[in-house]
């Protein structure tokens, strides 16, 4: 492993540690992982040459993700990569005192994660990319699929930030299409199928959000929604796949790709963590899938479906 200072780069053939830790497993967020390895090799670091991966999933546990950036701090690794919210303040809270910089990434609100300031600056060794929702386009997008709809109903984990935020936009801008939001918290996994069953009681539809803890178990959300014929909205790609109805929203392969390049800067003693404002993808794309309009009896607008990025004719498993 080698130490870097800031200002100074990796000298020709010096391979570099990163530490990967990954609050959750599921498709957005590995696709982050992923395109997060595509950006750093574009740039000249790759796995197996000059690049070294320590990678870590917190099973959304937030205690096991403390663990995760405590180990990755331990060992002194040149760069850690945080990928979501909670992992991202936790590897951040365990270098502070150390020279190692945490590139983030999936963190939907940096600013209010406390991992930087309202002018977008870090607040510290610190800095990375936002998946931000496009929620006006969304429920524009929500207004035009279902245009009797009055109820939005959103599952969100109460201890994550990113959910906060979201959750505050959409009641700020709900009421101007329409919609009132009926929120519904939970503190853990197990918390879902309940809460799920009392949110579809009140509910026309549910938008989803990024939550690592809901996004987790979306099968069980889509199972029981699509039982009772009710939509539910993603808020990327892979949740189209896997049974949304459809979504208004980015590429995490992408965000992934633009950390990377991020991440290198720093590698490379071109730009220090510090100096680096975060970064947000703000090309939001259609996504829909005919094989949920089928299941629910919906047909997609003809304009959504003709300015679609991408369109899935079946289901994931």
């Amino acid at each position: 492993m080698m130490t870097l200072l800031y200002g100074c780069s990796a000298g020709k053939g010096d391979t570099v540690t990163i530490g990967i830790g990954q609050y959750a497993e599921h498709p957005s967020l590995d696709n982050c992982r992923e395109g997060f390895l595509a950006g750093l090799k574009s740039e000249g670091y790759e796995e197996g040459k000059n690049l070294k991966v320590d990678y870590e999933n917190a099973q959304a546990d937030n205690s096991l993700s403390g663990q995760i950036a405590d180990g990755f701090a331990s060992k002194k690794v040149d760069l850690i990569c945080a990928i979501a919210t909670p992992m991202a303040q936790n590897a951040y809270g365990a270098t502070k005192n150390s020279k190692i910089p945490v590139i983030f990434t999936a963190v939907t609100d940096p600013v209010l994660a406390k991992l930087a300031n309202e002018d977008k600056t870090p607040v510290g060794n610190v800095t990375g990319t936002s998946d931000k929702l496009p929620v006006e386009q969304q429920l524009k997008m929500i207004r035009e699929v279902l245009p009797q709809a009055k109820k939005i109903g959103i599952l969100y984990n109460t201890s994550e930030a990113n959910s906060l935020s979201a959750i505050e936009e959409y009641k700020a801008i709900a009421g101007g299409y329409g919609f009132e939001i009926v929120e519904s918290g939970i503190t853990a996994a197990a918390d879902i199928p309940l809460a799920t069953d009392n949110l579809l009681s009140k509910v026309d539809c549910i938008s989803n959000l990024t939550d690592n803890t809901v996004v987790s178990s979306l099968p069980v959300v889509l199972k029981k929604a699509g039982e009772k014929k009710i939509p539910v909205f993603g808020s990327e790609v892979e949740q189209v796949k896997k049974g949304c109805l459809a979504t208004v929203g980015i590429d995490y392969y992408d965000l992934g790709v633009k950390t990377g390049k991020m991440a290198a800067k720093v590698l490379k003693g071109e730009k220090k963590a510090s100096e680096m404002s975060f970064e947000v993808i703000d090309q939001a794309a259609f996504y829909g899938n005919t094989a949920a309009a089928k299941d629910l009896g919906i047909e997609l607008p003809k304009d959504l479906t003709d300015s679609a990025k991408e369109m899935y004719d079946s289901i994931a498993e």
